[in-house]
């Protein structure tokens, strides 16, 4: 073998660092101003663009798409060329997938605000650009499979393993849960209804935080853990056991967001037995990390990156044992749908993923840039505040959503407690507010990692991409073929690794999804149950478009407190037209699921247009833009056209007269407005979502009492 001579592609890392702070600054200041609008309706600025509904999911998808994936790309890059000793197979595929994935957070960030969702946790953009994801995620793929096809290193580190997986299983995770039928160009339907699109949508869920928020992030860990010690990773044996057990065990473990729900309890209980199995794989992995930092600690312990790695791996054990108790249904019952929920998971991505990106960065840009970090003070201040930031943040969202679980349950002489859920909510308020300083702290903090990140570039200038010389294989003349590429990943087992992966990853989702999807006689059918009316489909979609469902459930889970305050549990069989679902991941306002008739028309119309006229002290924003603008009835009948195609029983008839029954039903409506005193337009969205409000749960209302389920008391 000769030895060669090669640059590696430092561009395209550099690339990614620049996108990863400037879209952290975005996803932490949107951040910020969510939290402050929880306790402080002026601060949704009385625009439809800048509410809380559709703000909090630009949020979660800058901070997990564009802050933490575009880091995960620069360690990547970085790490695999030098792990694999070759420069990527192609520079214009790895440009072709980093201005891809610009394109892709820009159009989040417009589509999102403007009320273009599907409703559907971390999986909100819609068909265009959830086929663009998939096109750009699969260039990735296959430049990243053609470099290691054409590597001159023969052995596969771990690293590379969990980045495999990650590339597989995202691709997985993301093409099932977005099948969906198209109604426009920015509106489509998911394929899935109900409790089958719920148990799609948090297998995706859950385990688009353990491929997208894990696994990358451990691979990253094995690399530049012993980067920094410059010793290996403590156990190389622990780390093979860590990455099977780990990708096999995590895909069975979605269920745990569903627990109380109308999911089958079989598949409940798989998702906690799974969910503890996990404490094992994940702390064994952290564990190596730690135990490798505490190796050469006294070489160490000045430079910033080890206090992020120290303390990313430490929240890392935090996360990941809480994850599995709230699985436990005695814990699940009083935390779920609280904002302990809230704390759990900034945990893991302020701390855990957060941290390891700037341990990453603050090693890696000097390397690459050849040059010392420019201010070692000021990345060690940017620890501390973004440290006292998370504890900030963290602790009061453990205390509130304490206090919210238990006051739910509150039940005195057989009466609730707290009837009044804004009773609840201004009990918690105190605890939004010091939440919102936490967050700007580590807004701070990032804000002055970036700054310490750009004077070290600025210091350094241009740099050329790093000389590389290593032995090359004796087949390396093959990396010029298809035919060579693909035999020569045969050879060195790159396809067999993904094929085992493949096969581990898909066996639970197969295991829970596919009897629910072939089986529905399980559902407990609603024989009064009819689809939606032209208008009310068309108020759902409002419902949609303003992110209802980010504060309010639809979901009466089986606890007696819960049927006292809402009504009946909620059945399977209730959910069969609802494409997708809505259950909902938190209270912040009460569960709607059998709102219907419970409130005359003309109290929903004044309450969109100021809540604090029906609801004193509300903190939720007015909706006043509803009153004015007129619906749009163009696609009615395509939407019923398409529901019909999913199996909703429209007839054709239904379907031509979609717009002329919606007309019908809205002047019904207003006009019964209009009697009270209040000039409604009948042609207005808010007659729309009050048709659709006033439906939820009245279909079989009379059948569903008493309860014939077993209801878990205090």
């Amino acid at each position: 073998m000769s030895l060669e001579k090669f640059r590696y592609d430092d561009g395209i890392v550099k690339k990614f660092i620049a996108a990863m702070l400037i879209w952290g600054i975005v996803g932490m200041l949107v951040g910020v101003i969510i939290a402050i609008q929880l306790f402080y309706r002026p601060f949704n600025f009385d625009l439809p663009w800048l509410t809380f509904g559709r703000l909090r999911p630009l949020h979660t998808n800058a901070v997990i798409f564009a802050f933490c994936l575009n880091g995960v790309f620069a360690g990547i890059y970085h790490s695999s060329q030098r792990l694999l000793k070759t420069r990527m197979f192609s520079d214009v595929l790895s440009n072709i997938h980093f201005w891809g994935w610009q394109l892709i957070i820009v159009l989040a960030a417009v589509t999102l605000p403007l009320g273009l969702s599907t409703s559907k946790e971390y999986a909100e953009l819609e068909w265009p650009i959830a086929i663009l994801i998939a096109l750009v995620w699969v260039i990735f793929a296959v430049n990243y499979f053609l470099t290691i096809a054409i590597r001159r290193e023969k052995i596969l580190y771990v690293s590379i393993w969990f980045y495999i997986a990650t590339i597989i299983t995202v691709a997985l995770l993301h093409i099932v849960n977005h099948i969906s039928l198209p109604v426009t160009f920015l509106k489509s339907y998911s394929a899935f209804s109900g409790v089958r699109d719920a148990l799609v949508q948090w297998w995706y869920g859950h385990n688009a935080v353990a491929f997208v928020l894990t696994t990358p992030f451990l691979g990253l860990g094995y690399y530049y853990v012993p980067k920094l010690v410059n010793r290996p990773i403590y156990s190389y044996r622990l780390s093979i056991i860590h990455f099977w057990s780990l990708i096999f065990i995590y895909m069975w473990a979605g269920p745990h967001h569903l627990q109380y729900t109308a999911l089958p309890e079989w598949i409940q209980s798989l998702g906690v037995v799974f969910s503890v199995m996990l404490i094992a794989p994940s702390w064994g992995g952290a564990i190596n990390f730690i135990l490798t930092i505490k190796s050469a600690w006294k070489e160490i312990k000045s430079h910033p990156s080890t206090k992020f790695l120290l303390a990313g791996a430490i929240f890392y054990l935090c996360a990941t044992l809480e994850g599995p108790i709230l699985s436990f249904k005695s814990v699940n019952r009083v935390m779920h749908y609280t904002d302990w929920i809230i704390g759990h998971v900034h945990v893991g991505a302020l701390g855990w993923n957060g941290y390891i990106l700037f341990a990453m960065l603050y090693w890696l840009v000097p390397s690459i840039y050849k040059t010392e970090l420019q201010c070692k003070k000021l990345a060690n201040t940017h620890f501390w505040i973004s440290f006292v930031g998370i504890l900030i943040y963290c602790i009061p969202m453990y205390i509130a959503g304490a206090m919210l679980g238990f006051m739910r349950e509150s039940v005195t002489d057989n009466v609730l407690t707290y009837p009044n859920f804004m009773e609840m909510v201004n009990k918690i308020l105190p605890y939004y507010q010091i939440r919102a300083i936490g967050g700007t702290l580590y807004l701070v903090g990032i804000i002055i990692g970036t700054y310490v990140i750009y004077k070290t570039i600025k210091k350094a200038g241009k740099v050329p991409d790093t000389l590389a010389e290593a032995h090359s294989f004796s087949t390396i003349e093959h990396k010029k073929t298809v035919y060579g590429t693909v035999q020569k990943a045969a050879e060195n087992l790159g396809l067999v690794m993904g094929m085992l992966t493949l096969i581990a990853v898909s066996i639970g989702g197969i295991v829970q999804i596919l009897p629910l999807l072939i089986n529905h006689s399980t559902e407990e059918k609603i024989a009064t149950l009819k689809p939606y009316t032209p208008l009310e489909i068309e108020g759902r979609d409002i419902y949609i478009r303003e992110g209802c469902n980010n504060c309010h459930s639809q979901m009466i889970r089986t606890f007696k407190e819960e049927e006292m305050r809402y009504g009946p549990y909620s059945r399977a069989g209730e959910f069969e037209y609802d494409f997708p679902h809505l259950w909902g991941s938190k209270t912040t306002g009460p569960d709607l699921q059998k709102l219907g008739k419970k409130y005359g028309d003309i109290w929903h119309y004044k309450h969109m247009e100021d809540p604090t006229s029906m609801t004193p002290n509300s903190t939720m924003p007015k909706y006043d833009w509803l009153l004015k603008d007129h619906l749009d009835t163009s696609y009615t009948s395509d939407k019923l056209k398409v529901m019909a195609k999913l199996g909703v029983p429209y007839t054709q008839e239904e379907i031509d007269n979609a717009v002329l029954n919606l007309k019908k039903q809205a002047e019904n409506i207003a006009t019964g407005i209009q009697e009270q005193g209040i000039n409604a337009n009948k042609n207005a969205e808010i007659i729309a979502l009050i048709a659709y409000l006033q439906r939820l749960g009245i279909d079989g209302r009379d059948a569903l009492e008493p309860s014939t389920k077993k209801i878990e008391g205090k």
